[in-house]
């Protein structure tokens, strides 16, 4: 399916590429770290042409696409703040979440333990409460409801992201496909992964909700006579998706990851959890395009063999399928990848207090920022077929491991 040029195609320091693609990873809490990735690549001037989400990363792609240009970056930030106002300020009585932004408990001794507890007391508030403009707690519970009836197969209720996203996105405008949209999600009874698009379906709200339906916390969604769950139940990005759409054009792919593979080896039970979900969510990135490297190997290599076939042989259909297969388009694939704080603990994706949704938002808008500040990123591979990856999130020292900036080339 061949990428449209959309009427709105802002062009800043990447004038070298075709075409500007956002991937954005689930991760519930941990989104608005995108929300500030966005807000960076806004002010640099690299709108996307194509923007793909899996659960939290499909709302806050819905936000992008459902906005003029002007708008997207308030109306990230009204989503954020609405879902986090219910922790905006400290709660009467105890070191709240919101005093936590000063930085001061950190700086006393064992003030990681403090901040993780005071995390740790937001996130219990969350599953009793809910998160405002996103779902709120089913009365009675599931498990006092009889088999098959409404809310007997999940604990909250999402009437309230419906409104949300109604509010924040407008959905004619995604469907008049300025901006190339996806998310994806899982059939409940086939197990099958699909991928709405809004170059084949009329997107709705429902789209966009199914994809965040991450069982047993949310019931599936129905999608013209099927039910759907989270796509991040079989594949937490999109980037297979992108990659295999084989657009013909130049592109630069900004992955923008919530979960990291990498990690430390645990040394308690909490510490298994943490690393189990990060494990599960994690994208493999790495591996997604090591696979697409090498078949752009082997495009690359059929394609020189055509230019050496006699004319019999380039006119058979095996030859005219394969050059179909192998347009000679360049990737530069920029990962940006959170890497959490130890004190944030296995409730980091739903811990929604304003004091978290601000440091994650900074830590992405300050990843991007350090990203774009490397020239190379911005610029084309000379060789047809070629792909390079960057990764400079990993030398930041956010939480994760300190190591080299990452960059390969193919």
């Amino acid at each position: 399916m061949r990428h449209e040029d959309p009427p709105e195609r802002l062009r800043g320091p990447a004038s070298g590429f075709e075409s500007v693609v956002l991937l954005l990873q689930g991760g519930g809490a941990l989104g608005a770290y995108q929300a500030g990735v966005y807000e960076a690549l806004d002010a640099a001037g690299l709108a996307p042409d194509w923007v793909c989400g899996i659960s939290i990363g499909a709302i806050n792609s819905a936000i992008i696409a459902g906005n003029a240009p002007a708008e997207r970056v308030r109306s990230l930030r009204a989503f954020w703040e609405l879902v986090s106002s219910a922790h905006a300020t400290p709660w009467p009585g105890w070191i709240g979440p919101a005093w936590l932004g000063a930085g001061w408990l950190g700086a006393l001794p064992g003030g990681d333990g403090l901040r993780s507890l005071a995390n740790q007391m937001a996130a219990g508030e969350v599953m009793l409460r809910g998160a405002p403009g996103f779902f709120t707690p089913r009365a009675p519970p599931p498990t006092l409801r009889p088999p098959g009836a409404p809310g007997a197969t999940s604990w909250y209720a999402t009437d309230a992201l419906r409104r949300t996203l109604e509010q924040l996105v407008d959905f004619q405008r995604i469907n008049r496909r300025e901006m190339r949209f996806s998310v994806g999600a899982v059939n409940v009874a086939t197990g099958n992964f699909t991928y709405f698009d809004n170059h084949q379906d009329v997107i709705r709200p429902e789209h966009v909700m199914a994809s965040g339906a991450l069982p047993p916390a949310f019931e599936a969604v129905e999608i013209d006579g099927a039910r759907y769950w989270d796509g991040g139940l079989v594949s937490n990005t999109p980037l297979d998706w992108v990659l295999g759409a084989r657009t013909e054009l130049d592109s630069l792919v900004f992955q923008v990851d919530l979960w990291s593979a990498r990690g430390e080896v645990p040394k308690d039970l909490a510490e298994v959890a943490v690393r189990m979900k990060e494990i599960q969510f994690s994208s493999r990135t790495r591996a997604a395009t090591d696979a697409f490297r090498r078949n752009q190997a082997l495009r690359s290599a059929f394609n020189v063999l055509l230019e050496n076939m006699p004319d019999d042989l380039r006119k058979t259909p095996e030859a005219r399928l394969l050059a179909r297969a192998s347009d000679p388009a360049v990737y530069n694939i920029v990962q940006l990848i959170y890497r959490s704080a130890t004190y944030e603990g296995q409730s980091k994706d739903y811990e929604f207090s304003r004091a978290t949704m601000e440091e994650h938002w900074l830590a992405g808008r300050r990843d991007a920022e350090r990203t774009l500040a490397h020239p190379e990123v911005l610029v084309p591979p000379k060789r047809a077929f070629a792909v390079q990856t960057f990764d400079f999130t990993r030398a930041s020292g956010d939480g994760g491991a300190s190591e080299p900036d990452f960059k390969s080339q193919t």
